[in-house]
């Protein structure tokens, strides 16, 4: 099985948003798996200063994201699966990267098979099924966050 890119970016990007002065916060998908406080999560979600301020303990280990923090004065421990970590940025700028939440036991190495080929040839284009897609919010350019597999 190969391992997931996931941990390693999310470290990278924490450390790069550390070198630069910035406070570092990540977003993560709410499901069962997850320890965080009730009453902070919004529609599913929830978003974190993962700061050195802002925690004790951290760990951006290759399967959870711990550590602990205070909510309202309270000592919190959080816990959140790598797969349920939706992107990590630097609160200052966005500048960052967003992911997609992958599921439990998600095998990485099925992800190569469906990987463009490495031959000379271009992949064939794929079929939009909605030919017509919202147009992008008026009076504004889009996000700084891509989604990476």
């Amino acid at each position: 099985m190969t391992e997931s890119t996931k941990p390693y970016l999310i470290r990278a990007i924490y450390e790069w948003c550390v070198d630069q002065g910035f406070t570092p916060y990540v977003a993560a998908a709410v499901d069962e798996r997850t320890r965080v406080p009730p009453g902070y999560a919004r529609d599913g979600q929830i978003v974190l200063n993962v700061s050195a301020d802002a925690t004790n303990g951290l760990q951006l280990g290759n399967d959870l994201v711990t550590f602990q923090a205070r909510f309202a004065g309270k000592v919190q421990s959080i816990s959140i699966p790598v797969e349920n970590v939706l992107a990590i940025y630097a609160r200052e700028n966005g500048h960052g990267m967003a992911f997609e939440v992958e599921a439990p036991g998600h095998d990485h190495a099925l992800d190569a098979e469906t990987e463009a080929p490495v031959s000379g040839e271009p992949p064939a284009p794929e079929t939009d099924p909605d030919p017509d897609p919202d147009p992008p919010p008026a009076g504004g350019k889009g996000g700084h966050l891509r989604i990476v597999k």
